[in-house]
């Protein structure tokens, strides 16, 4: 799948391999020509990825063929065993969990889970987990903290599911829950978005001591369509909405609202996913390495603090 903004690209890749092909059946030496174009296609790659609109990044955040949190679980553990329900309702399809191997370390993996195909994306409710989702999660947390097991978790969602019947069995008290209690676990806590981070949704599984972010990713109080749908009654000015919002990994950092990017591969994740599983993995186990040297309450200090100097509360 090609998006706008890479037409330019996919069209001079075309031209070269016809130039290829042009070559093997004519036996005409061309290799100056194609060296020429294979620069030129480096060139134009590097210009366009390195000044994508906001919107533009929100595009590649959504791209089909992007890893998922599973798919980064079983590329970066030895050994995955999930584990399913909230112990109350129904197992959430959405929210995915369990412990993995890393290293000859157990870690605690965490995330919300997008489906390929139609068939899939109904089965995961399209990422948007319901209360149990986030009641099942806060059920792993807890069981990493008694094993003293630190945690990673994968943001990757439109948000939290809005339907009548999350709302009714208490979608806002599960999130608000796991905010508070992701405070005060006493096991490192890692949180990397991967994709998409809207709302609530993401946020409920997104307090920890480290909260990084994939350079094609976004994280925002809201999309850029519903932002649009709100302010001119219309999806058409999403891009503007997604200027507006600064949701981007570069506008995060500098408002202080992570703690760092991990760089993907040039044209995103998608294009080179075992490189990006090789990224990842070695930024997770430097995090754990450097978490693991502190005490439990110097960390959960620490991670209090952070958080509370994100805004400004007064109180009359």
């Amino acid at each position: 799948m090609l998006l706008d903004f890479e037409q330019p690209i996919a069209s001079l890749e075309g031209k070269l391999q016809e130039m290829k092909k042009l070559a093997n059946e004519s036996q005409v030496d061309v290799s100056e020509a194609v060296k020429a174009l294979e620069e030129k296609i480096k060139t134009l790659k590097k210009e366009t990825y390195a000044n994508l609109t906001r919107w533009q990044r929100v595009q590649l955040s959504r791209h089909p063929e992007r890893p998922y949190t599973l798919d980064y679980i079983q590329g970066i553990t030895d050994k995955f065993v999930e584990l399913h329900g909230d112990r109350t309702v129904s197992d959430d399809k959405a929210m995915v969990g369990g412990f993995g191997e890393v290293d000859g370390r157990s870690v605690m993996f965490i995330g919300q889970q997008k489906g390929r195909n139609t068939k899939q994306r109904q089965l995961r409710n399209f990422g948007m987990a319901n209360p149990e989702g986030y009641r099942k999660a806060l059920r792993l947390m807890k069981m990493a903290e008694k094993f003293n097991k630190p945690i990673v978790t994968f943001i990757d969602t439109p948000g939290a599911f809005p339907g009548l019947e999350a709302e009714e069995r208490g979608q806002g008290e599960a999130i608000a829950r796991n905010l508070k209690e992701m405070f005060m676990l006493k096991v490192p806590v890692i949180c990397i978005i991967i994709g998409e981070g809207a709302s609530g949704g993401a946020l409920g599984i997104a307090i920890g001591d480290r909260v990084m972010m994939l350079e094609n990713t976004w994280y925002s109080v809201i999309s850029p369509e519903s932002c649009s749908s709100i302010l001119w009654r219309s999806w058409n000015y999403k891009e503007q909405a997604a200027e507006a919002l600064k949701l981007t990994a570069t506008d995060m950092l500098q408002n202080k609202l992570i703690d760092g990017i991990i760089k993907e591969p040039l044209g995103g994740a998608h294009l080179d996913p075992d490189k990006m599983m090789r990224t990842l993995k070695k930024e997770i186990v430097r995090l754990l390495d450097e978490l693991g040297t502190m005490d439990s309450e110097e960390r959960i200090m620490e991670r209090i603090e952070k958080f509370s100097n994100m805004g400004v509360v007064i109180e009359a």
